[in-house]
């Protein structure tokens, strides 16, 4: 994660061309990992910084904030944002890099959440402050082939059945942006600073416009953060069309193989929600139709991230 130049770099610079956000503040570090946004915060001349990681990475983020002669204003507390005492009743500053695969996977916004309502003051700010989740739609035989219909003959036995669990399971991959075969839709934008944690779950309808004649095999979604805080708009895109990040993109496979032409339209509706048994894992469920020229289908599926 801390070579995802695109993800480390915004912070950076969020932080650093920012300073009037961090200068004199306490600032709470939501899954600090090694420390490296508290380090930003610190050198950009936070009064103090809280850096709350639960995994064995706080013991290394300890050590780390001491050999860069910051050990006097980042404190780091190791345990679970839910779980530990903070030294001081309020924060000014949250800042987190809380985003799973398909924006939500792992649930850590639902601690970024919890922290705000228990210690960030009137008027204070998160970092980042939106986050918004896009669907799309992509040419892609060769890889379901591959990765799909492998299971209709495997060395001549027919086992189809792992067929329907392998299209349940998006798929996390970087998608070639020449795949793309229709426009980008907005599913949904979230606002960090004022959400409620039932917020995440979600239906959102869409209708995507096929841009040229092609197949279609699966939809693809992707989301974008921003700081909106900022002097001038900063934040960065998992989009396909944008330079690559270590969230990539998520990759759903249709049942159906659909033939669709310029100007043609996909409609449907996207529901988003936690797996009650596990709420670090993400349930989907995908209603889609397309009624045209050479292809008329209407289905539903559904999805775990797991």
């Amino acid at each position: 994660m801390l070579k995802d130049v695109v993800r480390t770099k915004t912070y950076q610079n969020v932080i650093y061309q920012n300073k009037f956000l961090i200068k004199d503040k306490i600032v709470l570090d939501v899954g600090a990992g090694t420390g490296i946004l508290s380090l930003f915060c610190a050198k950009a001349g936070a009064k103090h910084v809280y850096a709350v990681e639960c995994s064995q990475m706080a013991d290394m983020a300890k050590e780390i904030v001491k050999a860069n002669g910051f050990s006097d204003v980042i404190t780091v507390l190791k345990g679970k944002i839910e779980e530990i005492e903070l030294p001081t009743p309020k924060v000014d500053v949250i800042i987190s890099e809380w985003m799973g695969y398909f924006l939500l996977f792992e649930n850590m916004l639902d601690s970024v959440l919890y922290a705000r309502n228990k210690w960030l003051v009137d008027g204070g700010i998160v970092l980042p402050d939106k986050a918004s989740l896009f669907l799309t739609a992509i040419e892609d035989s060769e890889y379901k082939e591959d990765k799909i219909e492998f299971w209709n003959s495997v060395y001549g036995f027919d086992m189809s059945c792992i067929k329907k669990k392998a299209m349940m399971e998006p798929l996390v991959d970087i998608v070639d942006q020449n795949q793309i075969v229709t426009d980008s839709k907005l599913l949904k934008t979230m606002d960090i600073s004022k959400m409620s944690s039932g917020d995440a779950s979600f239906t959102a309808p869409f209708k995507l416009v096929a841009q040229r004649n092609d197949y279609i095999h699966a939809l693809v979604a992707y989301f974008d953060v921003s700081f909106t805080m900022c002097h001038k708009l900063l934040g960065f895109s998992t989009g396909p069309r944008s330079r690559a990040t270590h969230w990539k993109q998520t990759v759903m496979y249709l049942e159906d193989v659909l033939t669709i032409c310029e100007g043609e339209t996909i409609t449907g509706s996207m529901s988003v929600s936690y797996n009650k048994k596990n709420p670090r894992d993400v349930d989907i469920k995908l209603s889609y139709s397309l009624n045209g020229q050479h292809s008329k289908v209407s289905r539903t599926q559904h999805y775990k991230m797991r």
